[in-house]
């Protein structure tokens, strides 16, 4: 049957008048799928504000000798303000060459950890037996020793342990060299493979050269999906360059310096890389050209103290607040599309979208959950989200779209926010270990929670 335009329009406002009429009358009522349908979809600016997130950015380099002095509270009570998240903390064990390490030692190295954990921070690990070139390491049955001891330490503090470097070899453990033979092949892979098997098997290590890496693991294949954030030794190993920036192959931090960097560029999707400028060999290493270095490899962590000339250079040149913004993840929310309403005990849809601006992917798993806040009560609840950050890669956008389950929320009118905290039930409620987004008007400060600027009404079943 054809119709008319002028038929069809009378047809369908008839139509829509009738259901209004009904309606009115509570004579056809919409389903429950039907009022949880109407949506909002949100979208959201990004802010270019410098603030601190956990286990990215500028960090600062403490060392300490056999049963030294400790950590300062006061400092690192101080660092936050600063944007600094993050210490590495080397630990040298020069009293312990031919010995086991002492009650005092672990004593020193547990309370420098509680300090960390009280004052928000976490840290990257390096441990050493010498800091001169001319000095001395230990024998490999010594540092295997040590390793063994070191487990139960690692396990107790490994909530508040970022990464750890390879270290134990050679002068400030930077693998160039040892006075025990240390510096091979077979024993840097016998060290780097014991100390991932005393290391809680989340907790990733860093070597100093592309090349040890592939020696050690034996093929020159970068890390990918199929192998990303497993148990398997080669999965948890990163990267750390401390003559970052220097030029040439970095004073031999490269062989190959094209495929090594595009190796790292790669790998370092999955694996950390940080570390340390050096004095150049030529010029000094411009904005543009330290932008490029650090977009390429994935840079989540650089040392504000070494080598100070060249950090200078970038505060006069005007790129350091960049690097701040962008050393490591920098999420982002794009937008959302939130249901208006929905019922207890019933399924809530939701879809939010975010981007990474940083240099690097997020490297440790954080809990990321949908938070509804009653309006009147106060009272939270988070709903976990089952998705994994560190799928959010660099330049990239991630979707989540999760449908809810609301058992055991009453109704009630909710403010809904985004939560991405700490797995460790010792952190995960602390705000100075969530996830801030780099959006304007969604971080509270108090709450650690990054609204999504929606309110959603739960009715009764």
């Amino acid at each position: 049957m054809k119709f008319t335009k002028r038929k069809y329009t009378t047809d369908i406002t008839a139509f829509l008048l009738i259901c209004a009429l009904l309606l009115s009358y509570q004579g056809c009522k919409k389903s429950d799928n039907d009022a949880a349908s109407d949506t909002t979809t949100i979208q959201y600016q990004a802010s270019t504000d410098i603030f601190p997130n956990p286990e990215r950015g500028f960090i600062h380099m403490v060392d300490v000798k056999s049963e030294g002095a400790g950590l300062n509270a006061m400092w690192l009570a101080t660092l936050r303000a600063d944007n600094v998240t993050m210490i590495m903390r080397q630990f040298y064990l020069d009293k312990f060459k031919d010995k086991a390490i002492s009650d005092a030692q672990f004593q020193l190295m547990n309370s420098d950890m509680q300090l960390l954990r009280d004052a928000g921070l976490k840290c990257v690990l390096r441990f050493a037996y010498t800091d001169d070139m001319a000095g001395t390491d230990a024998p490999l049955a010594i540092v295997l020793q040590h390793l063994d001891q070191l487990k139960p330490f690692f396990e107790a503090n490994k909530d508040v342990i970022a990464f750890v470097q390879a270290g134990f070899i050679g002068a400030w453990g930077e693998w160039h060299a040892s006075s025990n033979g240390l510096a091979t092949m077979e024993n840097e892979k016998t060290i780097l493979y014991k100390l991932l098997s005393v290391l809680p098997s989340e907790i990733m290590v860093q070597v100093r050269t592309p090349k040890a890496k592939q020696d050690i693991v034996g093929n020159t294949t970068p890390i990918d999906v199929s192998i990303a954030y497993t148990a398997e030794n080669k999965a948890r190993i990163g990267h750390h360059n401390d003559c970052f920036l220097a030029g040439g192959t970095d004073y031999g931090t490269y062989n190959n310096v094209t495929a090594e960097k595009n190796y790292i560029s790669q790998d370092a999707l999955y694996v950390p890389t940080g570390g340390e400028t050096c004095p150049p060999e030529g010029d000094f290493p411009g904005c543009s050209v330290a932008q490029t270095e650090m977009r390429l490899l994935k840079w989540t962590y650089l040392n504000l103290d070494w080598y100070q000339p060249v950090i200078t250079a970038w505060k006069n040149s005007g790129c350091f607040d960049e690097f701040r913004r962008n050393l490591g993840y920098r999420f982002s929310l794009v937008n959302a599309k939130l249901p208006d309403v929905a019922t207890s005990g019933k399924d809530y849809t939701v879809e939010i979208t975010l981007t990474n601006k940083g240099y690097a992917p997020l490297y440790n798993y954080k809990i990321s959950s949908l938070v509804l806040k009653d309006k009147i009560s106060g009272t939270s609840y988070p709903i976990d989200l089952a998705v994994d950050m560190r799928s959010c890669k660099p330049y990239g956008l991630l979707t989540i779209t999760k449908s809810l389950n609301l058992t055991g929320i009453p109704a009630g009118d909710y403010d809904t926010y985004l939560s991405i905290t700490d797995r460790d039930a010792r952190l995960k409620n602390r705000v100075e270990y969530s996830v801030r987004l780099a959006n304007k008007g969604t971080w509270n400060e108090t709450t650690g929670l990054n609204s999504l600027n929606h309110q959603v009404k739960i009715t009764a079943k």
